[in-house]
């Protein structure tokens, strides 16, 4: 099967029955959800959503946050992996928002990350899920799902190498929900030991079952 056709098939899918997909970290403004997604790097956003009420509800502001000791943050994100980076990066994030944005999340993949703490993974998200920009936020479940579907080499060494070729061959408008579909395919069927390929509803397509289904292996970069 072609790479176009493989890629015709997984919007179709998607599009038919998951047309609003949404992430699974929760938040009510854009300054919450960039406090969660540097909170989740490494971590379960099941982890974060436990720990960033506690957060919300000291720092409610990037104006409260930016005031704030790392100790005071720390003490509200010890469960978290990294808390000691983290709550780094989050007063430095405050600080800048305040200082050279004015309290407001920047919706520029480049001015975010400018950001302490914030990637180009973390960027993309933001800029995907809060501005509905074209942009593809790589994190592990992308990097592995995209590769054994057959939507990008499997030999892809980086983030960026993948993130490159998925935007080159999705329509730009179905980019930032693209971003959801293969993250919540890889965190609950195509899981990173033992796929669930007799759940999975993409097996017709799959380049990794139709491996699997002629007894070869497929080899795939981790990220």
């Amino acid at each position: 099967m072609r790479k176009k056709e493989r890629y015709e098939k997984f919007l179709e899918y998607f599009t038919k029955h998951s047309p609003e997909p949404e992430t699974e970290l929760i938040y009510s403004n854009p300054y919450e959800l960039l406090v969660a997604v540097i909170l989740s790097a490494q971590c379960t956003d099941k982890r974060v959503n436990m720990t960033t009420p506690s957060i919300f509800k000291q720092f409610p502001t990037p104006e409260h946050l930016s005031h704030a000791s790392e100790e005071e943050v720390f003490s509200l994100i010890k469960s978290i992996s990294f808390p000691n980076n983290k709550a780094k990066h989050l007063v430095g994030m405050a600080k800048m928002l305040m200082h050279d944005f004015k309290g407001e999340v920047p919706s520029d993949v480049n001015d975010l990350q400018k950001l302490p703490g914030v990637g180009r993974k973390t960027a993309n998200v933001i800029a995907s899920v809060i501005f509905n920009q074209p942009t593809m936020a790589v994190d592990t479940h992308v990097f592995r799902v995209s590769k054994r579907i057959g939507l990008v080499n499997a030999k892809a060494k980086t983030p960026l190498e993948v993130e490159k070729e998925l935007v080159k061959y999705i329509p730009k408008d179905l980019i930032h929900k693209s971003h959801h579909w293969i993250i919540l395919h890889g965190r609950y069927i195509c899981v990173a030991r033992n796929p669930k390929c007799n759940e999975c509803p993409l097996t017709s397509f799959c380049l990794y079952y139709e491996k699997l289904s002629k007894g070869q292996t497929m080899e795939i970069t981790k990220l």
